[in-house]
């Protein structure tokens, strides 16, 4: 993935930053310290090519120490308008300052996510190791647009969490190969709804 001079040398300060608050505070899995580049950074700017051509506003669930959220802003891809949602406050003064000492613009949200129905929408929703497919999809949904879409990055687990999804959610799935882990893969979702009763009735018919 090829970036720019000028957003290598900011992702070069947020990595220097990450390097120095993990010491404090658990922001990554500590195993993934010595392949911060590999695992973290160039895991979040595969999406880039995933991202519309027109100025969009991403909401990033359970940003932790920011990935893919605060890289894709740092990117400046397409004039992106980035909020971070993250339930942490120690993380959240991580963010704070990683967009402070990078001088790039993010909105910062102390809140967990399923508190945030009705206060916010997105164009593009996007997460990295939260939770399960349907749990994504769930905290998802109420900040969707009707043309949103998601854009979730997902481990070996991406088929199982599928199938399970699909016992209570109907919708449209394309799912593209990770650039970093062959077991992987970016899952981008659009058109979630909740599978009723009524539906579950209606298969059988």
């Amino acid at each position: 993935m090829i970036v720019s001079r000028e957003t290598m040398e900011k992702l070069k300060i947020y990595q220097a930053l990450l390097e120095k608050w993990q010491k404090k505070i658990n922001l990554v899995a500590p195993s993934t310290t010595p392949h911060l580049w590999e695992r973290h950074f160039k895991d979040s700017l595969q999406l880039i090519s995933h991202l519309p051509q027109v100025h969009s506003s991403l909401l990033d669930l359970g940003s932790g120490a920011g990935f893919p959220g605060l890289v894709l802003a740092i990117s400046q891809c397409h004039n992106l308008s980035v909020t971070l949602i993250e339930s942490d406050v120690k993380k959240c003064l991580f963010l704070e300052n990683v967009s402070r000492e990078t001088n790039i613009p993010v909105v910062v949200i102390n809140e967990r996510i399923e508190n945030l129905e009705g206060k916010l929408k997105g164009d593009i929703i996007t997460a990295r190791g939260l939770a399960p497919l349907s749990l994504l999809i769930n905290y998802a949904l109420p900040l969707m647009k009707p043309e949103s879409f998601c854009l979730f990055l997902k481990g070996k687990e991406y088929e199982s969490e599928i199938n399970e999804a699909k016992k209570k959610w109907e919708f449209e799935l394309e799912i593209f190969e990770s650039l970093t882990d062959s077991r992987a893969r970016i899952l981008k979702l659009t058109h979630p709804k909740r599978i009723t009763a009524d539906d579950k009735n209606n298969s059988r018919c």
